[in-house]
């Protein structure tokens, strides 16, 4: 339910930052009246979100025995490859991103583009609401599925809660610092997503886990305890992972760190 929750509450704060610059640059322009087009872009996307949120949700519980296995791991390696993707262009966009959203927004009310203000409102929201859907559906492999709704409904609740209360705050918030912060967590999730997934191939028989038990700290810390439910939940913790998972563990979390260096000293 905690991992549900921060997940919900951090796309959902994203998604609210992104309309409330959206919002807030339409009041600088004085042009509230397109505000209808923004709200009518985010309701629409939500919805969508909302169907394939319970699309996905069907299609795993039509899986059993070594088919589940396969759906789980393959669900949780998608959800860590678009964690990599949102985290890679966080740090690559989050300095620009708020003045070109200004901008396209700026952009679209002068030349009266009312379906580019729809567009921009609807890909900001659907994206965030299809990563979640996602995400959601790769930790309900561990979780109840009620624990995991309660703990997004909780999740967007607050979303809405800080929204109303925080508005005037969250627009004049620096994003590339509210990116950073949040991806640091998201990368240790995506890490955990990750070497989950190849335990459930490991699992399955589709990778090998070349060593069974690397170690077994279960006596110590077990993976089934209230501490070990949340480690797993937000971490990824095992107690008695397979080689090619811990292997898996760590060439993410290197390739997460290393990667954007690289490509940063080639652009100078």
């Amino acid at each position: 339910m905690i991992i549900s929750f921060f997940l919900a509450l951090r796309e959902g704060l994203e998604a609210a930052l992104i309309i409330g610059v959206l919002l807030a640059a339409l009041d600088k322009l004085n042009r509230r009246e397109y505000r209808f087009y923004i709200w009518l872009g985010s309701g629409l996307a939500l919805i969508l979100s909302a169907a394939i949120g319970y699309s996905l949700n069907l299609l795993g519980a039509s899986f059993e025995g070594r088919s589940e296995e396969i759906f789980e791991g393959t669900a949780m390696l998608i959800a860590a490859g678009i964690l990599t993707w949102v985290i890679l262009w966080m740090q690559a966009q989050a300095r620009a991103f708020k003045e070109k959203l200004e901008t396209d927004a700026r952009q679209a009310v002068l030349k009266e583009n009312k379906s580019a203000l729809f567009f921009l409102a609807f890909i900001a929201v659907i994206r965030e609401g299809i990563e979640l859907a996602i995400f959601l559906t790769a930790a309900a492999v561990d979780s109840k599925q009620a624990q995991i709704l309660i703990g997004a409904g909780l999740g967007l609740a607050a979303v809405i809660v800080i929204s109303f209360l925080l508005f005037k705050i969250l627009v004049r918030l620096d994003l590339s610092r509210f990116f950073m912060i949040t991806s640091i967590i998201l990368i240790l999730f995506a890490a955990g997503l990750f070497a989950h997934g190849i335990q459930e191939f490991n699992e399955a028989g589709i990778i090998p886990p070349i060593i069974e038990q690397v170690w077994d700290i279960n006596p110590f810390l077990d993976e089934k305890s209230v501490i070990g439910e949340l480690l797993k939940a937000l971490v990824g913790y095992n107690g008695n992972p397979s080689l090619t998972e811990v292997t898996a563990y760590f060439i993410y979390i290197t390739f997460v760190w290393v990667f954007p260096r690289l490509t940063s000293s080639r652009k100078q």
